[in-house]
């Protein structure tokens, strides 16, 4: 199985890999250009390609559980040594031979396994750290709208340590990606760098143990995510507790450094916006949708065109020539599937961003967006917050658009105070 991410999200992928039962690696990765479609690869040389790329990923399963799951090979073992410094024991790692594993398509796995082989960490401590590298591996992943992957069916990774079952850790990750997305624009990427500018501020705002757990973490060399493995607590969490004091100007965001796992390289193919007004055309026979899309967006910067009508709309989107479009599934005949469709045949909309508004979350409703060329879809209902981020996501911000984001308080328990 391989293809490309255009064609069918991670999310599906991974659950096709866990109906099925199946047995193997997946690799996932990043371009720049989207690839021709004469692209193919051989297992072999799709693992020496990811082996040197910056944006790439792999999950090994076993029985269609996931067993592991990281970036591109980590010889320097960063993100093990990350979670680590949580039980202060992240100098065990240069104890280890590491010979044994360095060479391997997961070194980062090799080296758990000889602490845990040699009795350096306990077996609780192990499973603690996998699963959260794991839940890591999957929130980029699920954040990824372009890409190219393979399955590769296989023996299982050996030894095996624990598995996980695919469905759990899925749905709290999709979870997190959409929390995550409320943070935008002040929070662009996890491994952004907070930094405190109001030092007097915050002393005085924050409980003693909450100011002294900031103060020590946000210098300005420790990213979101490697304070989140520090703390051995959710990504989320910590964003939404630091999110409020970096709108007020009190913390700031410095660029990502470069990370093992690709993450700052994250290509979600994020555009900048133009001097023109985004034009955004919505396609959906409910006048309600339509009216509270309209009320959603124009206030931010966009240009929108609706339309109740199927006909309608494919008579008069042409010339309006729109930069993305939101069109129901659920339509009088011709439906949002048919209309994408359609779309996707003339050259004039094979690039332009079609999101595909739906009622259901299912897993055969997204599987044939995609296969009709949907590009992403929403699930109804959805907020304001949700709707902007995905435009953001495809087409940039809307021209002049306001801080709207909503505030929230620094919360003790997810700085592990």
């Amino acid at each position: 199985m391989q293809g490309n991410l255009n064609e069918i999200d991670i999310r599906s992928i991974l659950q096709l890999i866990e109906l099925g039962q199946r047995t193997g690696e997946l690799f996932v990765e990043t371009y720049s250009s989207p690839p021709t479609p004469a692209r193919a690869y051989s297992p072999a040389h799709i693992h020496r390609e990811m082996a040197t790329s910056q944006n790439s990923w792999f999950v090994f399963c076993a029985n269609g559980q996931l067993v592991y799951a990281g970036g591109n090979p980590d010889g320097n073992l960063t993100r093990l040594r990350d979670y680590l410094r949580y039980y202060q024991l992240d100098h065990l790692i240069d104890q280890i031979q590491r010979s044994a594993f360095e060479a391997t398509n997961a070194p980062e796995y090799g080296c758990l396994w000889q602490l845990l082989e040699n009795h350096l960490i306990a077996p609780e401590q192990g499973r603690s750290i996998l699963r959260k590298m794991v839940h890591e591996t999957l929130f980029d992943l699920l954040s990824l709208h372009q890409g190219s992957f393979i399955f590769d069916m296989g023996p299982a990774l050996s030894p095996q340590l624990m598995t996980l079952e695919m469905a759990t850790p899925l749905s709290k990750t999709a979870k997190q990606v959409q929390e995550w997305k409320q943070f935008y624009p002040h929070l662009q990427s996890p491994h952004q760098r907070p930094a405190m500018t109001n030092l007097e501020g915050l002393k005085a705002e924050l409980p003693p143990k909450a100011f002294n757990t900031l103060n020590r973490l946000c210098d300005g060399k420790t990213s979101l995510r490697q304070m989140s493995r520090y703390l051995h607590r959710d990504l989320v969490p910590i964003a939404r507790a630091i999110h409020p004091y970096v709108k007020r100007g009190w913390v700031q965001m410095l660029s990502p450094r470069s990370d093992p796992h690709g993450g700052d390289r994250l290509d979600t193919g994020l555009r900048p916006a133009t001097a023109r007004v985004p034009r955004i055309v919505c396609i959906d026979d409910e006048r309600t949708i339509r009216k509270t899309i309209e009320l959603m967006l124009k206030p931010h910067g966009y240009e929108i065109t609706s339309f109740g009508s199927s006909l309608k709309a494919l008579s008069l989107v042409f010339p309006l020539k729109p930069d993305l479009i939101l069109c129901d599934i659920a339509m009088p005949e011709p439906d949002g599937y048919e209309i994408c469709a359609m779309l996707r045949k003339s050259r004039a909309f094979r690039q332009t961003p079609i999101i595909m508004l739906t009622g259901r979350d299912g897993f055969i409703d997204r599987v044939r967006a995609r296969m009709v060329g949907a590009t992403d879809y929403l699930t109804k209902p959805f907020g304001e917050q949700e709707l902007l981020m995905l435009l953001e996501t495809y087409i940039g911000p809307g021209v002049d658009s306001p801080d709207t984001s909503s505030d929230a308080s620094l919360d003790d328990p997810a700085l592990g105070v």
